[in-house]
């Protein structure tokens, strides 16, 4: 059985690097970590999340928007937060505007919903003590 420790990096296909940038960088507040060039060009860009999670950013995509949800392939990316109400004023203050409103999930955290300038979906999830995911944590960790 294969070992994994956590998911390092989620890796998106863009069309523009700059609006890119501005979003994640300017109004998300990641971090630029890193680029790689292959001849002469940018190929990839990292963008750090935490020190051990990072969104590689692949330039010069092809088509306007990323898959509709529906469709097989990359879904959405879901950042945890500390507090929603703060992230969706930080969101709003950054000219964010959410594609989908605070609500409590079916799984018993809060979440709010925006996407980036290719239309790829980012899920904000402020995971609550009492959370499906949170119980399920307690009961692994009780050995049940």
């Amino acid at each position: 059985m294969l070992t994994v420790s956590c998911i390092t990096h989620v890796a998106i296909r863009v069309k523009d690097i700059g609006p890119t940038l501005d979003f994640y960088v300017g109004k998300l507040g990641f971090e630029e970590l890193m680029r790689i060039d292959r001849d002469g060009r940018l190929w990839l860009l990292y963008l750090r999340i935490t020190d051990t999670q990072y969104l590689e950013v692949f330039p010069e995509g092809v088509g306007d928007r990323a898959a509709e949800r529906e469709a097989v392939g990359y879904n959405h990316m879901c950042l945890e937060v500390p507090d929603i109400e703060q992230s969706v004023r930080e969101l709003e203050a950054a000219g964010v505007p959410l594609i989908r409103p605070k609500v409590l999930g079916a799984d018993g955290n809060w979440q709010c919903w925006i996407e980036d300038p290719d239309g790829h979906r980012i899920e904000l999830m402020q995971m609550m003590p009492d959370a499906m995911q949170a119980r399920a944590i307690a009961r692994r960790k009780a050995g049940g």
